[in-house]
């Protein structure tokens, strides 16, 4: 009972957080904070997005980053998206044994840790059950038309994983084959995965996905998607190749700055 109260109280307080929050945030940018400080507030604030955007629903959804030393920072198990606290956070490392935390990790850490071990260039990973996305998981329909010009710049294709009971090694065995070619990966009848080279790309990933879901519902209902063809494809693979060669590294990217971090604290108050 007790961490259900702890809960319930968090939910009371959280108005009389935000000047608290947007303090540690201010720090962040100012790099007064370790980088695994860091990671830890990120984890909240990507978490807080998930849950408002409607991504998650009550302690839906997992999110996790990788740490130096071969360790993985995830969210704890049972926690609402939207009440986490940085101190709430798990480390465990490569293998899921529990390194640091009072709670337990996500119950579905294996499926974060396959893809860190699937992909070096990894170092974030976002589990959640966006409505539409996860309305195409749930009739076992993948993402992978190319309809939308943007969504193949940025995304890809979206594939289908097949059906495994969540928090399973079937879940982290349906996933396998798909981790490596791809950026998202649909759960049949479960949910959405995304991952990138770090949180703000993978959660990005996410709103991506379930944006372009809305637009494939929207073009199957008005009519037929008409669907680009090799030669428009190949000119947009072109123009994703110069977008990329152009875009700055994790290690160049500049910190965000105040001006950008404050409409989206000023949203929740």
């Amino acid at each position: 009972m007790g961490h259900w109260k702890d809960i319930m109280l968090r939910g009371a307080v959280i108005p009389l957080q935000q000047m608290a929050m947007f303090r540690e945030q201010v720090a962040v940018l100012r790099g007064s904070l370790s980088s695994e400080d860091r990671a830890r507030h990120e984890l909240v604030r990507f978490g807080a997005l998930l849950h408002e955007n409607g991504f998650v629903a009550a302690t839906d959804g997992n999110l996790s980053v990788r740490l130096e030393q071969g360790r993985v920072m995830i969210t704890p198990s049972g926690f609402s998206k939207g009440m986490m606290q940085p101190e709430d956070m798990v480390v465990v490392d490569l293998a899921g044994g529990k390194l640091e935390g009072t709670y337990n990790a996500s119950s579905e850490v294996e499926m974060h840790l396959a893809i860190y071990q699937e992909r070096r260039d990894v170092d974030a990973v976002v589990h959640a059950h966006p409505c539409t996305a996860t309305a195409f998981a749930c009739n076992g329909i993948s993402l992978e038309e190319p309809i939308c010009a943007e969504v193949v710049m940025t995304l890809g294709k979206v594939p289908l994983a097949p059906y495994a009971t969540t928090g399973t090694p079937e879940l982290t065995q349906s996933i396998r084959p798909f981790i490596y070619d791809h950026q998202a990966i649909l759960l049949a009848n479960h949910g959405v995965v995304t991952y990138g080279e770090d949180l703000m790309t993978a959660y990005l990933r996410m709103e991506a996905v379930e944006h372009f879901a809305k637009v494939t519902l929207a073009a199957r209902q008005i009519g037929a998607p008409q669907v680009l063809n090799p030669v428009q494809l190949e000119a947009l693979e072109d123009a994703r190749r110069k977008y990329l060669d152009r875009r700055p590294t994790k290690f160049e990217r500049p910190g965000l700055a105040l001006e950008t971090l404050w409409p989206q604290l000023a949203r929740r108050n």
